[in-house]
Formats: structure tokens, C-alpha cells, sequence
């Protein structure tokens, strides 16, 4: 059995581009939970997608343009959205920002 991760230092983990000013990094997980911090410059997009897990984001810095189920609002720094299983959703950086999320169960596709 492998040993429980209890901390996570900054600058642990490497970051991964997925698109055009668009970066993510793993920053700690066990097999029911798992955090990620994505990074976007101003502009990106968070493209348009679903998966079975529920998400809860916080914006750590910036402000998006964020849409789940067909419904846009823009969230600002200190606010947060959470995404139900299944439901299409993406987001618009609307300036550079910084989001975290939480997924439930861990991401097994981001590893």
C-alpha cells in the first residue's frame, strides 16, 4: 500500500500546458480526492467539457467568464463555482488568473 501524502509544498509538482496560455499542475491527491491549480493568462479559455466528477473551483487571482449548463456568470478573485457531475462547462479568463480546483473522485486522466 503506498504511503498517505499529508502535505504539498509550492513548486512541487511540474506544470503541464494544455493550450495557448493555458497551464495546470497536480498539486496533491488521494483516490476520493484530488487538488489542481490551473494558470491562465488573459484571454484563455478553459474549453468546453464534462466528466463524472464533481468540481468545486476557487479563484485564487483574476476574474473568469465561467459557464456550466448553459448559465454565465463571471466570477471574480476570492469567488468560487461548483460543477456537478456531467454538466458541460468552461471558462474565459478575462484577465491573467489562477484558478483551484477540487475533484471528487481524483482525476485518474490528470496523472
Amino acid at each position: 500500500m503506498t504511503e498517505q501524502k499529508f502535505f504539498a509544498q509550492p513548486n512541487e509538482t511540474e506544470w503541464t500546458e494544455l493550450a495557448p496560455g493555458n497551464t495546470r499542475r497536480v498539486l496533491i491527491h488521494t483516490p476520493e480526492l484530488m487538488q489542481v491549480e490551473f494558470g491562465f493568462e488573459k484571454g484563455a479559455v478553459g474549453a468546453p467539457h464534462s466528466h463524472p466528477h464533481i468540481q468545486v473551483s476557487y479563484v485564487a487571482e483574476g476574474r473568469f467568464e465561467v459557464t456550466i449548463d448553459g448559465v454565465t456568470e463571471i466570477v471574480g478573485q476570492g469567488g468560487s463555482f461548483i460543477v456537478p457531475p456531467n454538466l458541460v462547462h468552461g471558462v474565459v479568463a478575462l484577465e491573467k488568473g489562477r484558478l483551484v480546483d477540487v475533484f471528487t473522485p481524483h482525476r485518474a486522466d490528470f496523472l
